[in-house]
């Protein structure tokens, strides 16, 4: 298993062995229950679908999917290596993960409502002189008169900020709690507090570089 869902509590600040002061996101992390297991064969991938919490409402179809099993305030789905193997109604909590380890946290972002270019894409704003009064905080032109002569899709305008979904890459796992399911992760995870987030191993843990070594040191270690 290479995953599992969480919930974001809040954040804090440990000491590491060093005496270093670290802030860390505290994740309240499984346990999940296997609600599915979807094969090569029937699927054509191989993953596993866990279940987080409790929910509620459930519709008809949600209580059809998940007879037997309760119902979750959240389903996600998470690959699985070709060796990997799984139950429906099999537990997998935190041990998974070890302190240390380089983790990808995914969550969504606040949400932050109506926003200005200035804001939202950083924007430098109009000139403040040269008689320009109301133009301070202006994104200037949008578009052409000539060929095309429209706005292109995509343009950074002003619009709805935040509520979006971002991963937050290689991120260190600093603690480890099994007895209360709570991880440790060194500085921030995207999401409010109480979210839920997913909590994966690395995609693309960065390597530790190795020390330089002039060609006399290597010679003399290599006789």
């Amino acid at each position: 298993m290479n995953g599992l869902i969480g919930k974001k509590i809040g954040m804090t600040q440990v000491f590491l062995g060093d005496g270093s002061l670290v802030p860390v996101s505290v994740v309240e992390a499984g346990p999940c229950t296997v609600t599915q297991v979807k094969t090569v064969e029937n699927d054509g991938y191989k993953s596993v679908q866990l279940g987080f919490g409790s929910a509620r409402h459930t519709n008809k179809a949600e209580q059809g999917h998940l007879k037997g099993k309760g119902p979750f305030a959240i389903l996600r789905e998470f690959r699985m290596g070709e060796k990997d193997a799984a139950e429906v109604g099999q537990q997998v909590d935190i041990g998974i993960f070890a302190e240390g380890e380089s983790v990808d946290v995914v969550g969504q972002s606040r949400g932050l409502g109506f926003a200005g270019g200035v804001k939202r894409y950083h924007f430098r704003g109009g000139p403040k002189t040269h008689g320009q009064s109301n133009r301070h905080r202006a994104p200037g032109s949008v578009g052409s008169t000539t060929t095309p002569g429209r706005v292109f899709r995509g343009l950074r305008m002003a619009g709805h900020m935040g509520d979006d979904r971002v991963t937050t890459h290689n991120v260190k796992v600093v603690g480890v709690d099994k007895e209360r399911n709570l991880l440790l992760i060194r500085g921030a995870v995207p999401g409010n507090k109480g979210g839920f987030v997913l909590i994966q191993k690395a995609k693309k843990a960065k390597k530790s570089k190795q020390t330089f070594q002039p060609k006399s040191a290597k010679k003399a270690a290599n006789k």
